[in-house]
């Protein structure tokens, strides 16, 4: 569903369900653009509060599911964003339950022990749902971050690049399949790094000390690769890049950085392109399946 048409759907209020990062403040810049007025609940550890003082906005816990129902009901949210990172998974507890979720706290507890990343979004979405909104995806509020087919920029990637990329894909698909990251590094067409909890710009990190100590050849470029998990929900979580993950890509020698066509999230996209322009680096789309670029 278009954000047009979900919000022709409904007469109630958007929320913003913020974690960290610069995409939750993309978000909700949209929306007002678009004639609404989002309500922020920010997330505490993981959004600043005073990054939000021109907006109605609380800072609730991740688990409070009974002040974030409490929210919903007094400023009339029906459709809610889930927008930016959550590095931390809440204590069991932190979780303060309302009366319609009491009965899955045992499923919950499991799932916040043993389950990974994407099985903890889909629990927290149901728990979410069962307070009385419905949960919608970022690139049906902001279509435009979607990141299309083939190179953004003015540089390609050639014949090395395109068999990097599809190393980086195969190992991707196969980390998200085990729901544990989205993102691979490939060099000479060898995987060298995979994404885990500490996310994309740790593990760039990572590469580019690899290849100082000499553990990774500096003769070879490589390719950063971020795609959805296979059968991820889209509503939460999608792959995304900025301005940054180019500059720290630059800094661990990579000739460029390839996410997936239609379902990642380029953000601040004009500096993403000047920023990779300037560094010789390209940023493709590219389908998942296939590995390739289309022309």
């Amino acid at each position: 569903m278009s954000f047009a048409a979900s919000r022709a759907a409904t007469s109630g209020r958007l929320a913003i369900i913020a974690g960290g990062g610069a995409l939750p403040h993309h978000v909700a810049e949209a929306v007002r653009a678009r004639g609404e007025d989002p309500y922020i609940i920010a997330l505490t550890r993981e959004a600043e509060e005073t990054d939000w003082v021109d907006f109605d906005h609380s800072v609730l816990a991740i688990g409070d599911f009974a002040n974030i129902s409490r929210t919903f009901k007094e400023e009339g949210i029906d459709r809610v964003v889930l927008s930016g990172w959550v590095r931390r998974r809440p204590e069991w507890r932190d979780i303060r339950p309302t009366l319609r979720t009491l009965a899955k706290i045992p499923s919950v507890l499991k799932t916040l022990v043993s389950g990974g990343d994407d099985a903890v979004l889909r629990m927290a979405m149901q728990l979410i749902e069962a307070s009385g909104a419905h949960v919608i995806g970022v690139h049906e509020v902001v279509p435009n971050l979607l990141a299309e087919s083939g190179p953004i920029g003015a540089v390609k990637p050639d014949g090395d690049d395109q068999r990097d990329i599809e190393a980086g894909i195969a190992a991707a698909n196969a980390l998200g399949a085990l729901d544990v990251g989205q993102g691979a590094v490939a060099v000479g067409g060898r995987v060298v790094a995979l994404e885990g909890a500490e996310g994309t710009d740790a593990m760039l990190e990572r590469v580019a000390v690899l290849k100082a100590e000499g553990r990774v050849s500096s003769r070879r470029r490589g390719v950063l690769v971020k795609l959805c998990k296979p059968g991820q929900d889209l509503r939460a979580d999608l792959p995304s890049i900025g301005p940054s993950t180019i500059a720290l890509a630059e800094r661990a020698g990579l000739a460029g950085v390839a996410v997936e066509a239609g379902r990642a999230l380029v953000l601040e996209r004009s500096e993403v392109v000047k920023v990779a322009d300037q560094a010789g680096l390209f940023v493709a789309g590219v389908e998942r399946t296939s590995g390739g670029i289309r022309r």
